[in-house]
């Protein structure tokens, strides 16, 4: 695979621990792994370089953060050119309820993960920040009602 980093047994173990927590101490890991904990920073260290470890982010939970409605924005943008795209990705990403952002191929162009207060808010959101842009052309909104967390991103076997 282009862009591809090898990695061997012990990488995968690190990056499997490390998506599970990635505030594992390098000695903790390298005692998990069985290397020593220099050996274990110089991985680490590695796997960063090469672009396999992208960062380390914080998880929150929208519902102690006042958010207790999360939804899925399904949004068709009309036209859709590349001088329309730019400026709707980063207005959508300035909005405080955006969580994520996913540009699709399908009839619907993007689609928004979003937090709110509750329906009122999400109401406010889809007319004020979505449909009053005049480069939407829809919204379908779906409502989550739970998520759940997958396992550690692992290259195929």
């Amino acid at each position: 695979m282009p862009g591809s980093v090898a990695l061997d047994p012990v990488d995968l173990d690190i990056l499997r621990l490390l998506q599970n927590d990635a505030r594992t101490t390098y000695r903790e890991l390298a005692a998990a792994v069985g290397v020593a904990p220099s050996t274990c920073l110089d991985r680490v260290a590695r796997l960063r370089r090469g672009g396999v470890i992208l960062g380390h982010a914080l998880r929150l939970d929208p519902a102690r953060l006042g958010r207790s409605l999360e939804a899925l924005l399904s949004v068709q943008v009309r036209p859709h050119r590349r001088e329309l795209i730019g400026p709707f990705v980063e207005r959508v990403r300035a909005l405080p309820e955006s969580r994520a952002l996913f540009h699709l191929t399908g009839p619907d162009d993007y689609l928004v993960h979003v937090a709110v207060t509750g329906t009122a808010d999400l109401q406010r959101l889809v007319l004020d920040e979505f449909t009053s842009r005049n480069e939407v052309a829809r919204v379908e909104t779906r409502l989550i009602f739970q998520q759940w967390e997958c396992g550690p991103l692992l290259p195929p076997a």
